[in-house]
Parts: C-alpha cells; sequence; structure tokens
C-alpha cells in the first residue's frame, strides 16, 4: 500500500510539473506574437511584386508598427544567415592554414566593400530568381543586412578560435574528443561572451544602413520595401522632421524590445562560459530567461529540444582537425614535410592565377568606361578618407577603450549600459542629415572638416563592444590575483588589463576600419530634402556614382576602398593580431 501511494504522488508531481502554472500565462502571450509576428512577415513576403509599386509608404505614424515589424523579421533574418557564416567561414579560417590565406584577406576585401557596392549588383540577381513575388526584393534587402553584420561576427569568432587557452584544447585532445566534440564543447562555449558582444554590435550596424536596404536605388531600377528604413528616406526626402522624430521613438522602443527579448538573455546564459576557476561577484540577469526557467509547461517542451542539441554536440563524428603540430618521427616528418611544401607551392599557384584572372577582369571592365585620370583621382580620393578613418579611430580608441573596460568588469553597470550602448550604435546618421546640412550652409562650414563627425558612428561602437566583451571574459581569478599583488594604477593598466582585453581591440579596430569606409559613404554625401553638401573623399565618389548607375566607375570605386583596407589590415592590424595569438594568449 506504502509502495501505491508513493508510486500516485510521484505520478501526481510528474503531472504537476507538465502542468501550466502563472509564469506559462506570461510567457504564452510572448510566444504566441512571435510567431504571429514571423506568420504575417511570411505573407507579406510572398505577396505579388507588384503591390510595392501600389503601396506607397506613408509618413502617417499608424503605419510605423507594421513597419518596425517588417524592418526587425528582416533583420533577425540577416542575423542567422550572419550566425551561420560565422561558424562555417570562422572555423575554416582559423582550422586550415591553407585556407586561411585565402579566406582571411577576402575577409579583409568583403568588410571593406560598401554596402552600396553590394546593393549595386545583387539587386537585379536576387529580382531576377523570384521575378513575381516580393521574395526577391526582400531577399536583396536581407543580403544587405547581411553584409553589415556578417563580416564583424565572423572575425570575432576567428579571433576566439585563435586564441583558445593551450591547456584547455590539450585537455579536450586528452579526453579523445573528436573535432566535432571540441568545436561544440570547448571553442563555440569559449567564443560565446565575444561573440554575443559582437551580434549586437551587428544588429546595430544593420541599423546604420537599413534605409540604403530599404530604399535601393541603382540608376533608374528603384525598390522600396515597406519598412523604417524607407519610412526614413521618405521623411527626409520630404523635409518632414516630425516623421524623423517618429522614427526615434520607433527605433527606441524596437532596440528595447530586442534587447530585451535576445540579447540580454542570451548575455545572462553566456554567462556560464567565463574561463575562470572563481565565480563573480554579481553575474548579469535576465528577466525573461528566469521567467521561462520558472514556467512549467514551456520548460517541459524546451528539454527535448535542449536534449536533441547536447545530444548532438556529443556525437562522434570524425572532421579534418587540421592540427598545427604533428608528433611523428623524424623520416616521416621530413616525408610529410616535402609533401607540404609541395602542396603548399602548387595551392599558392593556384591562389595567385586566380587572383591574377580576377584583376585582369575587372581592369578590363572598368577600361570601358574610366581613363587612367580618373584611377589617380580616385586613388587621391582614397587617401583623404584614410586621414579621416586614421583620426577616427585614434580619437575612438582613447575614448572608448578606459570606458569599456569600466563597464565590462561590472556586470550591473553593463545591463543598463547594454540597451543605450546598441541605441547609439543603431543610429543611422540620416537622422542627423538635418542638422548636419543646415548648420554647414547657414554658417558656410567646410564639408570636409564638419562632415567628418560623421564617421564616427560607423567606427566608435565596433571598438566599444569589443572590448567590453575583452573585460566581461576577463577572468576573474586574474583580477583576484592582480588585487591581492597590489597591483594598480598604470601598472594594472599595462601589465593585466590592456594584455588581456588586447586581442578583443585589434578585433574591434579591424571591424572598425571596415565600419568607418562604409560610413564615409553615408558621411561624405550628405542630402536633405533638394539640398546636397558633399566632402570630398572617396565614399562621395561611390555613393554618386551609385546614384548615376555608372558600373565601372562604381566598380572603380569598391575596388580602391578594398585596396586601401586591405593594405591598412595587412600592415598593422594583422600584425597585431599575430602578437596577440603567440604573446597575449590566457594560458
Amino acid at each position: 500500500m506504502e509502495f501505491s501511494f508513493n508510486l500516485n504522488r510521484t505520478a501526481n508531481a510528474s503531472a504537476w510539473r507538465v502542468l501550466p502554472n502563472r509564469w506559462d500565462f506570461v510567457a504564452f502571450p510572448l510566444m504566441i506574437g512571435l510567431i504571429a509576428m514571423a506568420a504575417v512577415g511570411f505573407h507579406e513576403t510572398m505577396a505579388p511584386i507588384a503591390t510595392l509599386k501600389t503601396q506607397v509608404i506613408s509618413l502617417d505614424p499608424a503605419n510605423l508598427p507594421e513597419y518596425a515589424m517588417r524592418t526587425t523579421l528582416r533583420m533577425l533574418a540577416a542575423m542567422v544567415a550572419s550566425l551561420v557564416f560565422t561558424l562555417v567561414y570562422g572555423t575554416l579560417a582559423a582550422k586550415s592554414r591553407r585556407a586561411g590565406q585565402v579566406l582571411v584577406p577576402i575577409l579583409d576585401i568583403l568588410q571593406s566593400v560598401p554596402v552600396l557596392g553590394y546593393i549595386s549588383f545583387t539587386v537585379t540577381f536576387f529580382l531576377a530568381l523570384f521575378p513575381s513575388r516580393v521574395l526577391g526584393a526582400e531577399l536583396a534587402a536581407i543580403f544587405a543586412i547581411f553584409t553589415s553584420q556578417a563580416w564583424n561576427m565572423t572575425f570575432s569568432f576567428y579571433q576566439s578560435l585563435r586564441t583558445v587557452p593551450r591547456d584547455l584544447d590539450e585537455v579536450s585532445r586528452g579526453f579523445h574528443l573528436t573535432a566535432w566534440q571540441r568545436f561544440w564543447k570547448l571553442e563555440v562555449p569559449f567564443s560565446m561572451p565575444g561573440l554575443i558582444w559582437n551580434m549586437m554590435m551587428s544588429m546595430s550596424g544593420g541599423w546604420f544602413f537599413v534605409v540604403a536596404s530599404e530604399a535601393i536605388t541603382v540608376g533608374n531600377n528603384t525598390i522600396t520595401l515597406p519598412g523604417i528604413g524607407a519610412y526614413l528616406a521618405q521623411a527626409i526626402s520630404d523635409k518632414n522632421l516630425h516623421a524623423v522624430g517618429w522614427v526615434i521613438l520607433a527605433m527606441i522602443v524596437v532596440i528595447l524590445a530586442y534587447d530585451q527579448f535576445l540579447f540580454r538573455p542570451l548575455v545572462a546564459w553566456a554567462d556560464k562560459f567565463r574561463m575562470e576557476n572563481t565565480s563573480s561577484g554579481d553575474a548579469p540577469e535576465s528577466w525573461l530567461l528566469d521567467l521561462i526557467r520558472r514556467t512549467h509547461l514551456i520548460h517541459q517542451l524546451l528539454v527535448p529540444l535542449g536534449w536533441l542539441f547536447a545530444k548532438a554536440a556529443r556525437m562522434r563524428i570524425q572532421l579534418p582537425s587540421f592540427p598545427n603540430v604533428t608528433f611523428a618521427a623524424p623520416v616521416a616528418r621530413r616525408r610529410g614535410g616535402l609533401r607540404a611544401r609541395i602542396g603548399d607551392a602548387v595551392w599558392a599557384v593556384l591562389v595567385i592565377a586566380l587572383t591574377v584572372f580576377v584583376v585582369w577582369r575587372v581592369v578590363a571592365y572598368v577600361r570601358t568606361g574610366v581613363t587612367l585620370d580618373e584611377v589617380w583621382h580616385v586613388l587621391g580620393l582614397g587617401f583623404i578618407t584614410l586621414l579621416r578613418v586614421l583620426l577616427l579611430i585614434a580619437i575612438a580608441s582613447v575614448i572608448w577603450v578606459p570606458l569599456g573596460v569600466l563597464i565590462g568588469l561590472r556586470p550591473a553597470l553593463a545591463e543598463k549600459v547594454q540597451p543605450l550602448a546598441q541605441f547609439l550604435a543603431a543610429f543611422p546618421a540620416n537622422l542627423l542629415f538635418p542638422v548636419f546640412v543646415i548648420v554647414i550652409v547657414r554658417f558656410h562650414l567646410n564639408p570636409d572638416i564638419w562632415l567628418s563627425p560623421l564617421i564616427v558612428l560607423g567606427t566608435q561602437w565596433y571598438i566599444l563592444f569589443n572590448v567590453i566583451a575583452g573585460a566581461s571574459a576577463y577572468p576573474n581569478d586574474y583580477k583576484e590575483a592582480a588585487k591581492n599583488f597590489h597591483i594598480r594604477g598604470w601598472q594594472w593598466w599595462r601589465q593585466a588589463m590592456l594584455p588581456g582585453i588586447f586581442p578583443y581591440y585589434v578585433t574591434g579596430a579591424i571591424t572598425a576600419s571596415g565600419g568607418a569606409w562604409n560610413a564615409s559613404i553615408v558621411a561624405e554625401f550628405v542630402q536633405w530634402g533638394d539640398t546636397k553638401v558633399v566632402a570630398h573623399g572617396l565614399g562621395a565618389y561611390i555613393a554618386q556614382t551609385t546614384a548615376a548607375g555608372d558600373y565601372p566607375k562604381i566598380i572603380l570605386g569598391i575596388a580602391v576602398m578594398s585596396l586601401f583596407v586591405t593594405l591598412f589590415n595587412r600592415l598593422l592590424w594583422r600584425p597585431l593580431y599575430t602578437y596577440a595569438e603567440s604573446r597575449l594568449r590566457l594560458d
């Protein structure tokens, strides 16, 4: 009888855990709202392409909720695509030496190509894929946002894979984990704190070019998608300051929403992946994560999903591990070294041949509409923009490195600053056009000087977010050791904190460079209604030729910008990257 009673009580307890509680009734409307938003977005995406011509962008604030939903769905779709790209591309670049020799320079070039450059050549392609549906235009917009998100995340993940502590890697190999298991059990968890902060930065970076992605104009081809970006472009064209104010309010609401429902839960969840032996004083918290943990029914529904992910991570899938060191017999090592040198030589010849072919094709096409004098003129404009980028990166580093460390070392402060930093990082330069144009025209100021601050919007946040990520991931036992040895002041910065965050800073500086070059396209060519203010620089050149649909000059501008960014990364940032990998690993 007692056994029967215990059995009934156990069965009742199991049934009680499945029954919804009061937290389930709070969480269910949130989940239903997300599902409904996705369903509405999918329905609008599959509508006929003719609806884009009949749906004129209205500046009525009542339409902003729908526009905000459409823009948010595009950015989330681009974020998912960026995450998949990051995991695949970053892993190949970090794990394979030969692949890295090609993929890392390509990544430098990809992040240097402006968003307008991608739009110029992808709109027609995506529209041709789905000629009768809005889906083609939506894919073009999502791809444009993807190009403003993916490179930053990939650089962060690549940096994390290259700086995984050697002792942890040796332990994982000692347990005979396969490359697949090491990837999910060690490398991805180690990269999580930095990757999540860079996802925030990438999400905000998407806002910076949301106008270009939703109101696309290339020559005579114009595509306008309902969204906050298209609403802002219409407000700028009509010189409607009230509509600009409504855009700012809508952005604040949307950024706060995805901060609370997406990034804050991710930051709180990723805190368990911090590499340390002692617990931190206060960990980041999320009311949504706590709510889900308190639910009965929703929690039980999520358990099988978590079990599937854990099971997949433990599968002994054999993948190439690309070891850096081969422990083999001397003769075998010499034979392997000879084969490796032959393979490297063949690989180098193939890469050089492909590069020469691509350069030849580009030059042949550009020569059809560009003279040699035009090339020298564009190179001169590139040097002007380079000076702006260098100056602004230096200013941003001096300001945001100490502030980023201050925020990253205090999780409670980071929680408060996080939504504000995301909003400031997401603040499109277009919203400041009225102020800059009116002031420059009214006081007859020099656009070459007074338009330069707009580039900061595409520069400083990459450095800030990466420094915050580095300080957040800094081991707590290292901080306690510095405190016990009474290391303070400049000595603490020089011997403890700066070496710890240096790899993260380099990642932020590299992406800041690409972000600043992209921002120059918006910052050097400013328009408010019919009034245009133009500064001398490569960004203004690309913006003007893109609006004119002059493809040879567009390619010339993109090629010169890619050349400047790639050389700058190769000569400065890559040596610093190598130094961080070899001398500043947290081993």
